[in-house]
Formats: structure tokens, C-alpha cells, sequence
């Protein structure tokens, strides 16, 4: 996980896993739109992921 992908989570969650695949977008999409804090948290988490 890189600097610059840490930023962009804490901006806009969505664009920070744009590579990640539709189903994760989807998800922290949703995350983000009921509050700020668990979209940044989705993304994180699937940041943080090794296997994807």
C-alpha cells in the first residue's frame, strides 16, 4: 500500500481502489454514501488485503 493510495482513501475511497474490481468499488461506494468514516475504513481494509 502506497503513500499516494493512503491520500486518496482518506479523500475519496472509491477512486482508491478503482483496480481492486466492480464488487469492491460497489461495496465502498455504499460505505462511503452512508458516511465518511466507514467508506475510508472499507478502503483501508481492502487495501490492506494481500490476496487481491
Amino acid at each position: 500500500m502506497s503513500f499516494w493510495r493512503v491520500v486518496l482513501s482518506i479523500i475519496c475511497p472509491p477512486l482508491s481502489i478503482i483496480d481492486k474490481g466492480c464488487g469492491s468499488i460497489i461495496i465502498v461506494t455504499l460505505l462511503w454514501f452512508c458516511g465518511w468514516v466507514p467508506g475510508v475504513i472499507g478502503a483501508m481494509v481492502i487495501l490492506n488485503n494481500p490476496k487481491r
